[in-house]
């Protein structure tokens, strides 16, 4: 019994030790199982059969109660978790599978807590997703808090768990081959929703769709995997360019690996794998080599090539008796038609009074009337006129596109650069 007792007394000694070890200016010791870590990236180095797990050196606590987790890659199946877990936590279980542990499962949306059974929480995440973790830090000290989730900047949800003496840690589990992710453990989230985060907010939703894109604000930044043209990032605006609204501009921020970054206009269902101006419908100005791409995967000579810092341009010329129907009020796509206007309206920037070739073709007329009227297109950079070229609008207008095909890449968008 002596024995028992004096196993006892070290056991607890040596728990003591370590918790006062994370308050006592040593150096923290982050652990990593089957993970390769690279900077901030981590990736799964497994056979897809056993779980590799990631935890950091230092708890979460009041003056840093947030982390969060850029997935760049889901690998075979995305079986990525994010979240807390006690200081020794068995690195060959997914965050989320033992008691005293939480997390946000990536390729179900569940949340585990304590138990290898998870429960229906939050959408699923894929690859360029931020997935966050944070605590409601004034609980704490009573040895609960409240653990919230969230997805792109937006609380997805949260759960009471307990709370060990030492802290809860974050953690990143993986489980098939192929998965990596970027840990931010210095990130920052705002309970209340200040004019930043207004404006965030704001801009995700001018984009309709968005394909290996990420958004934060005005930026645009390229995750894919950049390997092949099928791995092309697409951006498209959530409204078309109207006659109030007739144009608009990419600032190059990094030019990426090859800056394959291209800028122009594509019908709504434009595919989401092809780069602006490849097919129908699109056309588009390419930074890489200066040409244009009209509904073809060959471009033509157009202008110079672009490069960081550079300011790429694209708008449209209306003819005076032009609009769009129900032009305004645009979130209604499929009811989106173009007509002839009874009357004038008003328009900041009007075709020359260059004429129309009056030998067009009767076929070419007729695709006119039943598509949509003619248009033409003009591409800028730094402020300077590139050129132009007439395309037909197809049903529903032509909206602003950006595509991106290397790693690196980023640019700023200005939807309206002359609304003030």
């Amino acid at each position: 019994m002596d024995d028992i007792n004096v196993l006892h007394h070290r056991c607890l000694l040596n728990l003591r030790r370590r918790i006062r070890d994370i308050g006592d200016g040593r150096p923290a010791q982050e652990r990593y199982m089957r993970l390769q870590k690279d900077g901030d990236t981590l990736s799964y180095q497994g056979n897809s059969e056993e779980v590799g797990c990631y935890v950091a050196g230092h708890p979460l606590s009041k003056g840093n109660c947030y982390f969060e987790v850029t997935i760049v890659d889901t690998g075979v199946r995305g079986t990525i978790a994010v979240g807390l877990v006690p200081k020794f936590y068995r690195l060959d279980h997914q965050p989320g599978w033992l008691p005293y542990s939480v997390a946000y499962h990536a390729d179900n949306g569940k949340l585990y807590n304590g138990n290898p059974v998870g429960q229906q929480f939050g959408p699923k995440c894929a690859r360029g997703d931020r997935i966050g973790c944070g605590i409601h830090s004034e609980n704490i000290e009573a040895g609960f808090t409240t653990v919230f989730f969230t997805k792109n900047g937006k609380e997805v949800g949260s759960v009471e768990v307990p709370v060990l003496a030492e802290g809860l840690f974050p953690a990143v589990g993986m489980h098939s081959m192929g998965e990596e992710v970027k840990v931010d453990l210095q990130a920052e989230w705002f309970l209340e929703e200040d004019d930043s985060m207004m404006m965030v907010d704001s801009h995700e939703d001018d984009w309709g769709r968005l394909y290996d894109v990420r958004v934060s604000g005005t930026l645009l930044e390229y995750v894919g995997k950049g390997k092949s043209i099928m791995d092309v990032g697409l951006a498209q605006a959530r409204q078309p360019l109207t006659t109030r609204c007739h144009y608009y501009e990419v600032e190059i921020v990094d030019a990426g690996e090859k800056c394959y970054i291209a800028l122009g206009l594509a019908r709504r269902d434009y595919p989401k794998n092809r780069h602006p101006g490849w097919s129908r419908g699109s056309v588009a100005y390419h930074a890489d080599d200066g040409k244009i791409f009209h509904g073809s995967g060959v471009g033509d000579a157009f202008g110079p090539r672009c490069f960081k810092g550079d300011i790429m341009g694209c708008g449209i010329m209306f003819p005076r008796d032009y609009i769009l129907d129900r032009e305004g009020d645009m979130d209604d796509w499929d009811r989106l038609e173009v007509r002839p206007a009874h009357a004038g309206v008003q328009n900041v920037l009007y075709l020359n009074d260059e004429e129309e070739e009056e030998d067009e073709e009767d076929g070419e007329e007729a695709e006119q009337e039943q598509e949509g009227r003619k248009v033409t297109v003009f591409f800028t950079r730094n402020g300077k006129l590139m050129g132009r070229r007439e395309m037909v609008i197809p049903p529903g207008g032509l909206y602003p596109t950006v595509g991106m095909l290397s790693s690196g890449e980023k640019v700023k968008v200005d939807l309206h650069p002359l609304s003030g």
